[in-house]
This record gives structure tokens, C-alpha cells and sequence, in this order.
């Protein structure tokens, strides 16, 4: 079964090749007892051996890893909201947990990690970052944070309850759409900063972005709503990648990837609706 996630897909397609490999018989040399065999497999099945339940991803498996580096996110979010000063301290703090975070996201996502040290350090850095930007926008916008999280929380459980109960379902022409929209989302994204960085667009009103205070055009309005839409509807892929996942049998270390994959998206949603709600709140 394919992935509709091609990381995931590759990774379970590794899985299955790696469990096809120890299937093979292995001579024992030397007539070591036991030498050759692999824990997967029981006495019982075709050939003397059986498949295994144990040490393949679950559900459950997701949701805790998931939980627990929400967790990470939470505590460090706070001690950089108590600690990290509002000057250019914080600021610079502020891009460097930026930088570091896209670094480390970007090589996670690229080569697949499963080793949650990396992914846990990910977490880390995303806290010091919510941390800081939800300060500031608090500063300003009294209820703003609680307002945002609120938000965030109920759209992933409101396209997880859509998921379950197939009203939106994953089907290769929506993966091409969803996964279009990102990359075209993430574009106008880079564009627009490469034009703040020149100034072309300041004082124009054609700039996607407004900042965190002063007057907001309907074009930064009609962006954020477009950014919100895409980012709720990557959880549909992640849920897609996940259960093909679990129904593949692939290895108990990549509830990890999924874990971190569901994780930038709770972010990046974050992040999006807290900057719309400012934009409704002047």
C-alpha cells in the first residue's frame, strides 16, 4: 500500500522490503542454536515461522509521541515567555530559534529522521519561538494567545473527526491539490520576504504580510485565510500517511516522524491563525 505521504511512503516501503529480507532462511553456521534467526518471526507459521505483532507503529503510538512533544513545546514556551527579555535580546533570540528551527526541520523532513533526539530538539526550538512571538503578540492584543490555541486545537480535531468519518478523503487528486497549494503557499511566502528584505513592496499595499501592528489591506486578510486553509487540510495527508503506516506494519520508531510531522503542522497553524486574529482585533 502506498503512502499518500512520499516520505512516509519510501519508509514503508523500506519496512516491508527489510521484513521481506528476514524472512528469508538463514543457514546457521557452526550449529549455533538460535544463530541467524530474527525476533520478528515465530514458530508456527508457513516455513516454521510466523509474523510478529509487537514492535510495529500503532496509533497509540502517534498520539503519545505527539503529546509528549506538544508537551516540550508548552514548558519551553513558557520559560521563554517569563525569561527571554523584550529587547534585542529577545529579538535576536527570537530569529535564532527561526533559523535553527527551519535547519532542523528541513532535515528531519529531507532525510526522514526517526531518532527522536533531533526531533525532541525540534520541539525545544519551536518552544522558545511560540514562547516569544505569543508574548508579543499578547503585549498587544490582550486573550490573543488563548484565543489562537483555542482555534488551532479545534480545526485538528475537527479535520481529524472529517478523517474518521470519510467526508474529506485522501484521494491521489487531493494529494496533488493539497500538496500544490502548499508549495505554491510556501512560494508566495519566500517571494514576498525577498521583497520586504528590498523594500518593494513597503508602502505599496501589494506586501501578503502585514506586522504585528498598523494598518492591515485585504490582501494580507485573503493571504492568512488561504495559508489557514492549506495548513488545516495537510493534517488530511498526515492522517493518510499514518494509517497506511499502521496498516503496513512499518517499524515503532516512525510514530516519531509522524509525531514530528503533525507537530509543524500544529505550528504553522498556530502561528497563521494568531496572525489573523490580530489582523481582525485592530
Amino acid at each position: 500500500m502506498k503512502s499518500s505521504n512520499p516520505v512516509l511512503g519510501r519508509l514503508v516501503e523500506r519496512s516491508n522490503q527489510h521484513a521481506s529480507f528476514q524472512r528469508a532462511p538463514v543457514q546457521q553456521p557452526y550449529g549455533t542454536p538460535g544463530y541467524g534467526t530474527t525476533p520478528d518471526y515465530a514458530p508456527g507459521g508457513p516455513g516454521g515461522f510466523a509474523p510478529s505483532t509487537t514492535g510495529r507503529m500503532t496509533i497509540d503510538d502517534v498520539v503519545v509521541r505527539t503529546i509528549g512533544l506538544l508537551a516540550i513545546v508548552g514548558i519551553v514556551g513558557a520559560a521563554s515567555w517569563i525569561l527571554v527579555p523584550a529587547n534585542t535580546i529577545g529579538m535576536t533570540v527570537l530569529w535564532g530559534a527561526a533559523g535553527i528551527g527551519l535547519v532542523l526541520g528541513l532535515v528531519i523532513s529531507f532525510r526522514a529522521i526517526t531518532n527522536p533526539i533531533p526531533i525532541v530538539a525540534y520541539a525545544a526550538v519551536e518552544g522558545v519561538l511560540v514562547g516569544v512571538i505569543s508574548r508579543v503578540y499578547e503585549d498587544l492584543y490582550a486573550g490573543i494567545v488563548l484565543q489562537a490555541v483555542a482555534a488551532t486545537f479545534g480545526i485538528f480535531f475537527g479535520m481529524a473527526a472529517l478523517y474518521k468519518f470519510r467526508v474529506i478523503r485522501a484521494t491521489p487528486t487531493f494529494v496533488k491539490w493539497v500538496i500544490g497549494a502548499l508549495i505554491g503557499v510556501i512560494g508566495l511566502m519566500i517571494l514576498n520576504f525577498a521583497l520586504a528584505i528590498f523594500g518593494v513592496n513597503d508602502g505599496a499595499g501589494l506586501g501578503l504580510r502585514a506586522g504585528a501592528t498598523g494598518d492591515v489591506g485585504w490582501l494580507p486578510i485573503v493571504f492568512s485565510l488561504v495559508c489557514i486553509g492549506v495548513a488545516s487540510l495537510t493534517f488530511i495527508l498526515d492522517f493518510k500517511a499514518i494509517e497506511d503506516g499502521v496498516n503496513a506494519g512499518v517499524a515503532e520508531k516512525y510514530a516519531w516522524y509522524a509525531s514530528f510531522g503533525i507537530l509543524v503542522g500544529l505550528i504553522w497553524l498556530y502561528f497563521e491563525i494568531l496572525r489573523f486574529i490580530s489582523y481582525l482585533r485592530r
